[in-house]
């Protein structure tokens, strides 16, 4: 669960033949949006504890609108949407090999590592689904200015986003009826269509938005992201709410469990990625990416499948990896050499 990918810190390598001023204009606009970025980036863990609270505070208000979240989840991945241009797509096919890794280790430290946590904790079945799902959705959007942040490869982090979220139609059942399936029973099919509903065709319908109506989009993209904190933060808010009654018993085990799948995701990719040969700038790029999940993708799920208990993870996740995420960044930024 992450404020959105703006596109704002990616590499100005096609600038073409235009004017000056239209060139000043242009650079002035992304500075713009990366300042809007990053502020929503440092703003959302905060956003996101009050949404906690008020969830807490109006638990009988918040409740009933549980049958919202599918929807303003897919409004969040409408803004991702949005911010993609085709030449996101292009760097597929130039780096075929950065991404393949990048994705794969997105869908297998993850998952696994929930898993492993789950077992490791002795944690209940829901709060097992919940922790297994978040290990399964695609990385989350705020990865990308958590990465630019951090010094590192921009445009792969971006790509494998993209490439992991369009994915998780797929993925993000078929893992979770494998590793969940021995602790509640797992509607792969109906949450296929679910993703394909939620995720798939907000983001398509976001892109040829962006394709018809670019000036449109470019003229409020300094908006967007914090339209998804906003959203994100309703969501959280909502799903405390469901879960409020657990919150005393199973605070501090879900945040622990969090923590550790958080810090095993930044570790394990960052060390996949060194073993593989990739440059530090793509290593810093996927220890993020892999770190950071669409825990607001989990929490939809688990809510709508599961029960708000099951969401709970998610919820936690949403606030603690950018709190990591902040921390990680500061420390790659300042770090000479990797």
């Amino acid at each position: 669960m992450a404020p959105g990918n703006t596109n704002t810190p990616k590499d100005d390598s096609g600038r073409g033949s235009g004017t000056s001023s239209a060139a000043h204009t242009g650079r002035a606009a992304g500075d713009q949006q990366t300042r809007s970025a990053r502020l929503a980036v440092t703003a959302f863990p905060v956003l996101v504890v009050l949404g906690g609270l008020l969830g807490v505070a109006a638990s009988d208000t918040l409740v009933a609108m549980s049958p919202a979240i599918p929807w303003a989840l897919g409004v969040v991945m409408f803004l991702m949407g949005l911010t993609l241009t085709m030449p996101d797509f292009a760097r597929i096919a130039k780096r075929p090999w950065a991404v393949l890794i990048g994705v794969a280790l997105q869908f297998t430290i993850m998952p696994l590592a929930g898993l492993a946590i789950v077992r490791l904790l002795g944690l209940e079945p829901m709060l097992a689904v919940g922790v297994i799902l978040v290990g399964c959705a695609p990385g989350g959007t705020a990865s990308n200015v958590v990465t630019y942040l951090s010094r590192g490869d921009v445009a792969l982090s971006v790509t494998v986003t993209t490439v992991s979220t369009l994915l998780a139609p797929l993925l993000t059942p078929v893992l979770t009826l494998w590793l969940a399936g021995s602790y509640l029973e797992v509607s792969a099919g109906a949450m296929m269509l679910s993703i394909v509903k939620t995720v798939f065709v907000p983001v398509v319908l976001g892109v040829v938005v962006r394709l018809f109506a670019a000036r449109a989009v470019e003229a409020v993209a300094p908006a967007l992201p914090w339209l998804s904190t906003i959203t994100i933060t309703l969501i959280v808010a909502v799903v405390v709410a469901g879960s409020k009654s657990s919150l005393a018993s199973a605070g501090l085990i879900v945040l622990l469990a969090v923590i550790l799948h958080n810090a095993i995701g930044l570790a394990l990719g960052y060390g996949a990625a060194r073993l593989t040969g990739l440059s530090p700038a793509q290593r810093r790029a996927l220890s993020i990416e892999v770190g950071m999940q669409n825990s607001g993708l989990a929490a939809s799920l688990a809510a709508a499948y599961f029960s708000p208990l099951a969401a709970l993870p998610a919820a936690v996740f949403s606030v603690w990896h950018n709190v990591s995420g902040a921390i990680i960044a500061a420390l790659f930024a300042r770090a000479k050499a990797d």
